[in-house]
């Protein structure tokens, strides 16, 4: 199950991914931190540019780490280091990293004041940061369609709008601000979500998700009426380049302040 979302969320986020990569600009020798690395896509990137010096990501699953390290191994690659661990208050050595990267990892804290002051801590004074992180929920519709095909009328959870928690850019500022950098600044990522192929394809895809698997066991009718909504929803969204749901994200970028 691991291995199905892991490609599920790579296949899902590959035209954003390059979005990232341009703008992170990782160099020969960077030492890279990666937020919420997941099964590790962004991290070998890095570790590929990165030829002269060691990255290391950071994940709190356990299950998406064992496959990063897995597909590490697989790539040949011997300048990586993965660590299970909240960046939120994980123990990083300080002033130690060149770049922090983050592809929708860094949305989530309990705390972010705190995650985002303990990230400045582990850079050295000048670094940089590239996040991609989504823009508000209303301008992402494909956040709630799903749950809605599911769910007709069920409130949005706190879970789900803890994605977009920096979504407007006036939050992330100061927060970033506050934490240590400076020179923020926000370019507009305009791609779609890829689900699939075809309708099957992602109905597959999305029927293994813990998302849809939890939606069919709360609701009060036949699974295959919710599942035949959320099919509906999917062929709606058919195009000649597969299962696509329209999104807007924002690319951070900053630097940590000198002394």
């Amino acid at each position: 199950m691991a291995f199905q979302c892991a490609d599920f969320y790579d296949a899902e986020l590959a035209r954003h991914h390059r979005h990232l990569l341009a703008a992170a600009r990782v160099g020969t020798f960077d030492r890279v931190l990666d937020i919420g690395c997941g099964a590790g896509q962004t991290t070998r990137e890095a570790a590929r540019a990165a030829m002269k010096a060691n990255v290391v990501g950071v994940d709190i699953s356990a299950g998406m780490l064992e496959i990063a390290r897995q597909r590490c191994t697989e790539a040949g690659l011997q300048n990586v280091a993965f660590e299970l661990g909240d960046a939120q208050h994980h123990d990083f050595p300080a002033a130690s990293f060149d770049l922090c990267i983050s592809r929708f990892g860094v949305m989530f804290f309990a705390d972010p004041a705190a995650a985002f002051a303990n990230i400045a801590r582990a850079m050295r004074p000048g670094a940089r940061l590239a996040w991609m992180v989504w823009q508000s929920q209303e301008r992402n519709p494909w956040s709630s369609a799903i749950r809605q095909a599911l769910a007709p009328g069920a409130a949005v959870t706190t879970d789900t709008s803890k994605a977009f928690s920096l979504g407007d850019p006036a939050v992330a500022t100061k927060l970033l601000s506050t934490a240590g950098f400076a020179s923020i600044d926000f370019v507009e990522v305009r791609e779609p979500v890829f689900y699939g192929p075809d309708v099957d394809s992602a109905l597959d895809a999305l029927a293994g998700l813990y998302m849809v698997k939890d939606a069919l066991a709360r609701a009060d009718e036949p699974a295959d009426e919710p599942l035949q909504r959320l099919r509906n929803l999917l062929e709606a969204h058919m195009t000649a380049e597969g299962v696509l749901f329209d999104s807007r994200a924002w690319i951070i970028s900053a630097g940590r302040m000198t002394d």
